[in-house]
């Protein structure tokens, strides 16, 4: 009878741990956490962690009272320090290892305009434009925050980054007829993960889609965006807002100085400057369901590739400051066009009517001058994370 008092108290205060210990585990970057599709299974713990609780302590209760009330005194003392590291477990998985503890949300969300804003000229931003309107929000803020919720063009939206991934994207928040709030809940493959508080369905910050819950494959509608150095953003849109740093955060901010350029000390987020490799460069272009991976070393070599994707005319090019790049369609009117290096290394001319281009895709001088080239979406992020949520995607090679 002892023996399986004993048997039982192990067994149910083992349960209470790994349920602790994994409700957290498989949504955080923990060794081995990300390497499983097991998303299903973290969502079941989280919305069932109360009942299955429960079970843990019915299993327990009665054999840890018969040792606490007969047991010897040295088992009574390590049952004691069994509950008090359980109780170290519950506050740290909890209240500590969860990712809203971890990341918080800004307290204020504050614009400026250029002429107003100090920000360095240099730093990545994530930029929006549209209807006459502007806003670019520094990476070293969102990349933080991982989520900023705001309007735009009267529209609630949400600017996500996750550095993990260092993919940028931009959502309408709108879920079905209403907008949502969401918050930060974990990661799924090292991509961050939000749980909207309707629903409590769990979101893919690379893709906008469901993962779990009530409205899992639904997907949020992304919003045009563009990663560039700021100083570049404001030459497009001197008229830009630009989100200001929360100073309650800025200890936070000043950890992720050096991300732009890939040269944090955290294995998780630092750029490996050869090619192909899990956290090499890439930029990730999807065209009606096809999608292509382009070396960032390649750009910054060839500085302009030219290619077609599911027989849309491509043309990647890349400032001088080698930070900001623009993926264009090489149509115009209704022609694909093609270009060759121009008279600097900020300009391009048309094999045709030898216009010349700026690299960004607008035309200054020329039979064409004044045209515009169209910017599909394209994105630079980690190849680990494009070929995961883009797992048909092909290599561009010359």
């Amino acid at each position: 009878m002892l023996m399986k008092k004993s048997l039982w108290l192990i067994l149910g205060l083992l349960f209470l741990l790994l349920l602790e210990i994994l409700k957290v585990y498989f949504i955080m970057p923990f060794p081995g956490s990300q390497q499983f599709n097991s998303i299903g299974f973290a969502y079941f713990l989280h919305n069932n962690i109360w009942w299955l609780r429960i079970i843990g302590i019915i299993i327990t209760v009665g054999p840890f009272m018969h040792f606490i009330t007969k047991g010897k005194l040295w088992q009574k003392i390590i049952l004691v320090l069994v509950v008090l590291g359980y109780g170290v477990l519950i506050y740290l998985f909890n209240f500590r290892f969860l990712a809203d503890k971890m990341f918080h949300q800004p307290k204020q969300i504050l614009f400026a305009y250029a002429a107003d804003d100090t920000t360095n000229r240099n730093k990545l931003i994530i930029g929006i434009a549209a209807n006459n309107e502007a806003r670019a929000y520094p990476i070293e803020i969102i990349g933080y925050h991982h989520q900023v919720q705001d309007s735009f063009s009267k529209v609630p939206i949400i600017v996500t980054y996750c550095t993990v991934c260092r993919t940028g994207r931009v959502f309408s928040s709108y879920v079905g007829s209403f907008p949502e709030h969401f918050r930060l809940v974990g990661m799924d493959h090292f991509n961050a993960m939000f749980e909207d508080s309707s629903t409590k369905s769990w979101w893919q910050q690379a893709t906008g889609i469901a993962v779990a819950g009530k409205l899992k494959g639904s997907q949020l509608a992304e919003l045009p965006s563009a990663q560039m150095r700021l100083g570049d953003w404001l030459a497009l849109y001197p008229y830009s807002k630009i989100l200001q740093a929360d100073s309650n955060y800025k200890k936070q901010y000043a950890d992720l100085k050096g991300y732009d350029e890939g040269t944090l000390k955290g294995k998780l987020e630092r750029r490996d400057s050869l090619s192909w490799n899990p956290k090499s460069w890439v930029v990730g272009i999807s065209i009606r369901g096809k999608s292509r991976a382009y070396d960032w070393n390649d750009l910054l070599k060839e500085k302009m590739i030219e290619d077609s994707l599911d027989g849309t005319p491509l043309m990647l090019t890349i400032e001088p400051n080698g930070k900001t790049f623009y993926a264009l369609n090489r149509t115009f009117n209704g022609e694909a066009i093609q270009f060759i290096p121009g008279s600097s290394k900020d300009l391009m001319e048309d094999t045709k009517t030898h216009s010349t281009w700026r690299i960004s895709g607008i035309c200054i001088e020329g039979q064409l001058k004044g045209g515009q080239l169209l910017h599909p979406q394209a994105y630079q992020e980690f190849w680990h994370s494009w070929k995961i949520f883009h797992p048909n995607t092909t290599m561009f090679k010359k």
